[in-house]
């Protein structure tokens, strides 16, 4: 009888050592990972500062090597997921920011402009705003594919701001640009741009122009979870979306009622 009340004591002193060394644990492991979220958004805050001094920082007629460097930078800050998933997107419109005042007919950023910005830093005002700033720079044939950055406008304005009478103009521009682009893509772009321009003028809300917008932006997603966001508003919008053999992608939908 003793020596099983000893046993029990034992045991006892072994789960309570456990239990304390298993909080001791928590604890350290919570402290760690509050350490590292400060330590990540210092560095997110350094890195702001960095770039309002390269927006301040005179050229000498180099402002195209800064923007260069300053994309470049961005494709580093936006491709490390672990790091994003932790601290989030803030600093997108930033890089931006320094990119379009810099080198506006530097078309590739805008590519991810609009993703990074209206969708992961929740900032649709700011991404339009600078597209707009990047447009009084642009031309319908320079450079040959500049017509894009009207339909990324036009998607910005309709998913995001809810603006389907500014979507509606930014998608006929698009559509004027492309029809002078030499740009391959110009004819077909041109005429998805006149579709939805005209779903938007019979209903500045359409579930059409919306489902085409949100295919716009699976065609030319540069991520994984841009295009998976994509996938979900098509479905949830009714639009079905199909893959054939070669990969291309094609979205189906009912016209507005």
């Amino acid at each position: 009888m003793s020596s099983l009340k000893t046993l029990s004591l034992i045991a006892l002193s072994l789960v309570s050592i456990g239990w304390l060394q298993f909080k001791r644990f928590q604890t350290l492991t919570q402290a760690q990972e509050n350490t590292s979220q400060a330590q990540l958004a210092g560095e997110d805050q350094a890195q702001v500062l960095q770039l309002e001094l390269m927006q301040k920082l005179p050229g000498f007629g180099f402002d195209n090597l800064i923007a260069d460097w300053t994309f470049l930078q961005f494709l580093q800050y936006f491709g490390d997921d672990a790091v994003r998933e932790q601290v989030g997107y803030t600093v997108s419109p930033d890089f931006f920011k320094v990119i379009v005042d810099k080198d506006p007919r530097f078309i590739e950023p805008y590519f991810y402009l609009s993703n990074s910005v209206s969708l992961y830093a929740a900032e649709p005002e700011t991404s339009v705003a600078l597209m707009a700033q990047g447009l009084e720079s642009l031309a319908p044939t320079v450079p040959p594919n500049s017509y894009f950055v009207w339909r990324y406008k036009g998607t910005d304005e309709l998913l995001f701001l809810g603006d389907g009478r500014a979507a509606q103009e930014s998608f006929e521009a698009a559509a004027e640009w492309a029809e002078q682009s030499p740009d391959p893509e110009g004819k077909s772009v041109a005429e998805s741009s006149r579709n939805t321009a005209n779903f938007l003028a019979k209903n500045p809300s359409s579930r059409a122009a919306q489902i085409s917008a949100w295919a716009s932006i699976l065609v030319r997603a540069v991520d994984d979870r841009t295009r998976d966001i994509a996938v979900k508003n098509i479905e949830a919008l009714g639009g079905s979306i199909t893959v054939n053999q070669q990969g291309q992608v094609s979205v189906t939908f009912s016209p507005d009622e």
